[in-house]
């Protein structure tokens, strides 16, 4: 690998990691301009690299947490065509949620029946519970009471 790649792929980890901070303390706005960094620095074809499903669903989380659900989903329909992203249980989950948001309930039940069966109740752990109320309407039978 030539000096110039590892260059690129360090500066790509260290944006992603400036990134992180930033999500973890919810300066979501600032953590997106920073994976968008990472992003323009990945080599064509980007499908190639191996940090690009993690910059695309990384651009994706943090649209969801902005509530620009539709760029959200943009990003994320990226990361799913990805090597890796199908069958990701957490590209799913986010695209899922953008989709619930934007109304497309039919696409949200497919994506989060896709994140559910990969990850069970722990991958909605995080998120408001209406995510996981809908999918396990969709997937278990109704519980008499």
């Amino acid at each position: 690998m030539s000096s110039r790649v590892e260059n690129i792929d360090e500066r790509i980890s260290e944006l992603c990691a400036l990134g992180d901070e930033l999500a973890a303390k919810e300066d979501f706005e600032g953590a997106l301009k920073l994976f968008q960094q990472a992003l323009e620095l990945i080599p064509a074809p980007a499908d190639s690299h191996p940090a690009a499903l993690w910059v695309c669903t990384a651009i994706g989380d943090m649209y969801f947490h902005l509530g620009r659900h539709r760029e959200g989903r943009d990003a994320l329909r990226s990361a799913v065509r990805l090597p890796d992203g199908l069958g990701n249980p957490f590209v799913h989950l986010r695209l899922g949620q953008c989709e619930f948001e934007l109304g497309s309930r039919e696409r949200a039940a497919d994506e989060l029946a896709r994140a559910y069966m990969g990850g069970g109740d722990e991958i909605f752990e995080e998120d408001d519970e209406k995510y996981l109320r809908f999918v396990k309407s969709l997937l278990l039978p109704p519980q008499d009471a």
